[in-house]
């Protein structure tokens, strides 16, 4: 595959767009490569075109760069399309954690499962509709490599419509980097094996020339009071296994920590942080407007993402393995098929092939079976026209089923319906209570 095309759907998310070109650049076999950059927002688009032109001139690269506003356009040839788009933006998710909050509902990121990432997800698949539309049309056999959350929800709804997809997440490559610095192991030392569902997979394995640096890690967390006082350390301590997800992810799918105001003070979760993280997100995007306005220096770091290195190796055959989120096709066999589990997957010129894991242990199955039933009920009501599916998804949601009683569940939804609104998919806008 000589000089790829290359699409970014949602490139004004300009900071993102900025780190996935960096990594693509670094590659001397990409800097010929044809790069698309599609946004709905004008402005956002023209930052993202002259970012993207500093970026290849930094690199010592030429490749073909072109904004195009018109989807179907962009797509057209194209050998793989980026997908991070977010519906709604950061108004739509600050009405994510202020109705949940009105029911005394306490969130921290909201945007993987819980009533969060349910109604994220709503907003998300008729946009995911129009991009399968647009590639069955012109690039067929594109690769989807989606980064957009709620990332199983997205590529369980994309399975059935696109040819190829893969979702990917850094928080199996993140939290190596930081479980290496805690035993004091360099992390090109260690090897390690991870499996489960996006924001809530698990080391299996975790080990340096056959010694499981487990051992070690429990040394660190027996002489460190402060290492008790993080979520996923909490949960590695119970369950035997280390959870690959941030501690204000992993708090959110459990039932154990939100509802008690005594467990947020011991363990430091931040309630409500996404909120600061999206708006600090937008602070972000206009620095590099106004970077971009006034040619000030624009200081661009290489990100580690997967995507870069994925279309690398398809390119050159070099091989490597990622973390993907693909269709569990035997792949987990004590977790459903047809949901989307995260694994290791080989990647070469002939595309990415997941790997096969086996069971996970019992215990972490069962967290994972309740995390794939919102999942379930979610997609199921998109595709379905369902709106009840989208209450019993809230209901089986650990956290939401905890805190609230079933009637403030399902006036909840109609209160995020009504806000959301045109946002929705037409069959899902009906309110069931108020």
């Amino acid at each position: 595959m000589r000089n790829p095309k290359i699409v970014f759907i949602g490139a004004g998310s300009v900071v993102f767009t900025q780190g996935l070109l960096a990594d693509l650049l670094a590659y001397p076999e990409l800097h010929a490569a044809r790069i698309v950059l599609h946004d709905i927002d004008p402005e956002r688009l023209r930052v993202a075109e002259a970012v993207a032109h500093r970026i290849a001139a930094e690199r010592g690269a030429r490749p073909e760069i072109t904004a195009e506003p018109d989807r179907k356009i962009a797509l057209d040839g194209a050998d793989f399309a980026i997908n991070m788009i977010q519906v709604g933006g950061h108004d739509a998710t600050v009405t994510d954690f202020e109705i949940p909050a009105r029911y005394g509902l306490r969130q921290t990121i909201a945007d993987t499962i819980g009533v969060g990432g349910v109604f994220r997800a709503l907003r998300t698949f008729p946009v995911l509709d129009a991009i399968a539309a647009d590639m069955a049309a012109v690039c067929p056999d594109a690769l989807l490599l989606n980064y957009t959350n709620p990332m199983a929800m997205n590529v369980w709804y994309l399975s059935g419509k696109v040819r190829n997809v893969v979702g990917l997440c850094h928080s199996v490559y993140w939290t190596m980097q930081g479980l290496a610095e805690l035993v004091a192991v360099p992390y090109d030392e260690i090897t390690y094996l991870a499996a489960g569902v996006n924001h809530q997979a698990w080391v299996l394995r975790f080990e340096r020339d056959g010694e499981n640096l487990y051992d070690r890690l429990d040394a660190a967390v027996e002489r460190d009071a402060e290492l008790r006082r993080r979520v996923r350390v909490e949960m590695y301590r119970r369950l035997g296994h280390y959870p690959t997800e941030t501690s204000e992810h992993s708090a959110e799918y459990v039932s154990w920590l939100l509802r008690h105001d005594a467990e947020i003070d011991r363990l430091r979760i931040p309630v409500g942080d996404y909120v600061g993280i999206s708006a600090e997100n937008v602070r972000e995007y206009e620095r590099t407007r106004e970077a971009v306005r006034t040619g000030a220096e624009l200081p661009v770091e290489g990100t580690g993402e997967y995507a870069p290195q994925i279309i690398h190796s398809m390119v050159t055959g070099t091989p490597r393995v990622v973390y993907g989120n693909v269709v569990n096709d035997g792949l987990i066999s004590n977790l459903p098929p047809g949901c989307v589990v995260e694994v290791p997957c080989a990647v070469d010129g002939s595309g990415v092939r997941p790997t096969r894991v086996g069971a996970l242990p019992p215990q972490l199955a069962a967290l994972n079976r309740t995390y794939v039933s919102v999942n379930e009920l979610t997609v199921r009501a998109a595709l379905e026209g369902r709106p009840e599916y989208v209450r019993h998804a809230v209901m089986v949601d650990p956290n939401a089923s905890a805190t609230l009683s079933l009637d403030a569940i399902w006036r909840m939804c109609d209160d995020l319906t009504k806000a959301h609104g045109d946002l929705l998919p037409a069959e899902l806008r009906t309110t069931l209570v108020s």
